[in-house]
């Protein structure tokens, strides 16, 4: 069995309404706090920030970027949280804003540009406190030592990993998730999903993680399509957001794989969304894995709902058979050619996702380039 580390934060909470608890978190940790906030969900944090400017507290909002943040939309927050001489951070909002406030939070009073940050545990200390509320069920970075982001002078995703990334405290309300809409719901929880599944069936698999990942892979795979067809389905909303919560907390001591690693290139390449990027190659990346990890991958079938089948390998592509009726039942693209990606450009995507070896290292079967083109091209 091989070591293992986990960094999770301090203080989970979550349920609907539990908001109202932020507001006390904040003032009792800060005098200058500041609010990185998701534009899509600025509106309806509006009554809960009224709290904060009634009290002593000096709050400072920060409006994030609206596309998948790049090296300068970092630097832009961190110039005003110094501005503001910010004692504290919050993050509201996806993913990428979670990003964004774990590293200004852990890079407020450091020399230097972000790049030098760049691969695992080169940070070292966190000196103010970091809170982060997730706004949609997917990154998992709410509970993650991940922050990635985008170069701006190579246009690729760079990965940070440091355990000081990991938030002191997560409020997860999904009240906050009613609104966001059907296409959104569908990209986030694949993701979510594909993080349980990919840690699951991993090189680096391990039996403290696999709790975590198996119980994320049920409680997205059993609730996905009910979020997706309600909304307001506080229940649904609630399960998927704790199974995305799981998939953080794998990311850290197991990390992703090949699916993410041919994802990348086709985010920063068409700018695909991640989720939709994954789900596109999710089951094609799994029936190349299936001969090598059979058991592991019937495992996954079962989270999702399959009945066990005569051998591991059937019952396994009973599982690959739900995950492909689940990018159906959320009325996402499901193919490559509905994205507009062109096959003049597949062996270039396959070069790229090539590079991308410390996910690709993970995988449960090696890839080589040809590999990863005819991934690409089954994809299509």
């Amino acid at each position: 069995m091989n070591s293992l580390t986990v960094n999770q934060p301090k203080k989970l909470v979550i349920g609907p309404g539990i908001l109202d608890r932020l507001f006390q978190e904040v003032v009792e940790n800060s005098s200058n706090p500041f609010v990185i906030i998701d534009p899509h969900v600025a509106v309806q944090l509006e009554p809960y920030l009224k709290g904060f400017k009634r009290s002593n507290v000096k709050l400072k909002e920060f409006l994030a970027s609206k596309s998948e943040p790049k090296f300068s939309d970092f630097d832009n927050a961190l110039m005003a949280a110094r501005d503001h001489g910010a004692d504290y951070v919050l993050g509201i909002g996806g993913g990428s804003v979670l990003d964004i406030s774990k590293l200004v939070a852990s890079l407020i009073d450091r020399e230097g540009s972000l790049s030098q940050y760049v691969g695992k545990g080169l940070i070292g200390v966190r000196k103010i406190p970091l809170c982060c509320v997730p706004t949609t069920s997917g990154a998992g970075s709410e509970a993650s030592p991940n922050a990635i982001i985008i170069d701006d002078t190579d246009n690729a995703k760079k990965g940070i990993i440091d355990p000081v990334l990991v938030p002191d405290a997560v409020y997860i309300d999904p009240k906050l998730m009613v609104t966001l809409p059907k296409s959104v719901t569908a990209y986030t929880g694949l993701d979510a999903l594909t993080h349980c599944i990919e840690a699951y069936a991993n090189r680096n698999a391990h039996p403290v993680i696999d709790v975590y990942a198996l119980e994320g892979i049920r409680l997205i795979g059993q609730n996905l399509s009910s979020a997706i067809g309600n909304g307001h389905d506080l229940e649904a909303r609630e399960k998927v957001a704790l199974g995305a919560y799981y998939g953080g907390m794998c990311l850290g001591p197991v990390n992703t794989a090949a699916v993410h690693a041919l994802a990348y290139p086709l985010g920063t390449y068409y700018k695909i969304a991640h989720g939709l990027s994954n789900a596109l190659l999710l089951p094609y990346v799994l029936e190349y894995n299936l001969e090598v990890a059979a058991s592991r991958y019937a495992n996954i079938a079962m989270a999702m709902g399959a009945i066990q089948q005569r051998t591991d390998l059937q019952t396994a592509l009973e599982g690959v058979k739900i995950i492909r009726k689940l990018i159906t039942d959320c009325g996402i693209p499901a193919s490559l050619s509905e994205m507009n990606v062109e096959t003049g450009k597949i062996e270039y995507l396959a070069s790229e996702a090539m590079k991308i070896q410390r996910l690709l290292s993970n995988n449960v079967r090696e890839l080589s380039m040809e590999d990863a083109t005819s991934i690409y091209l089954k994809a299509y």
